[in-house]
């Protein structure tokens, strides 16, 4: 029997790394209010305004909710392979982007290490796994491609108001002020096209995948 269709192992995944993720943005969170010379209110507004930490909220929920109360109405719509892909392609791009464009950026320590390591590496890794072992396949349409670009498309949005507004940017290739808007649109239009190539493999896996499942039914 394939193993997304073993209940009991998947249910004990998501519960797994819904700890983890919970505890990681818990951890993380508990770090950033450490910063000084903020408040308490513009802290929490910027470590909602992180990518990184929208996307492992959504890892954390889709985990978290097939995990408790898997028949419930937010289990079912955290179970669709529609929402499980989007937040895999989420979490790939999290991993990628960091690697390759913040890694050497700084050096983390003690706890921010750890939280680094969770919310960058092992959470990313965990959802790409689920959705590759766990999720149904083969219901995926070429348009889905288009519509996973709506979360970073208006993350943004946001990331623009916010920056100007409070003279933060939670990222440097986006930062408008320092890069210049043109220069900052330019990085963001190459992050979109990363997003919906990834998503068109996404969609490819998916069908091969369904019809491999559909195969195997039939034989």
């Amino acid at each position: 029997m394939p193993l997304s269709r073993r209940p009991a192992t998947a249910r004990l995944w998501h519960l797994v790394f819904a700890v983890v993720g919970l505890f990681a943005l818990g951890l993380q969170y508990g770090l950033i209010l450490q910063t000084p010379d903020r408040t308490p209110l513009e802290l929490t507004l910027n470590f909602f305004s992180y990518f990184t930490i929208l996307t492992n909220v959504l890892i954390a929920l889709a985990m978290l909710a097939p995990a408790i109360a898997p028949d419930s109405a937010p289990g079912r719509f955290a179970r669709s392979p529609m929402i499980r892909s989007g937040a895999t392609l989420y979490a790939v791009v999290v991993g990628l982007v960091y690697h390759f464009l913040l890694h050497a950026t700084w050096n983390p320590q003690g706890w921010s290490f750890l939280v680094n390591v969770l919310l960058h590496y092992v959470m990313p890794t965990a959802m790409l796994l689920d959705w590759l072992i766990f999720t149904p396949k083969g219901s995926l349409r070429w348009p889905s491609a288009a519509r996973w670009l709506a979360f970073p498309l208006a993350y943004g949005l946001w990331t623009l108001i916010h920056g100007y507004a409070a003279d933060w940017w939670p990222y440097w290739f986006i930062n408008a002020e320092m890069l210049g808007l043109s220069r900052a649109l330019i990085n963001f239009g190459g992050l979109l096209t990363l997003f919906f190539g990834l998503g068109l493999l996404v969609v490819l896996i998916d069908g091969l995948f369904g019809r491999g499942d559909r195969a195997t039914s039939a034989a």
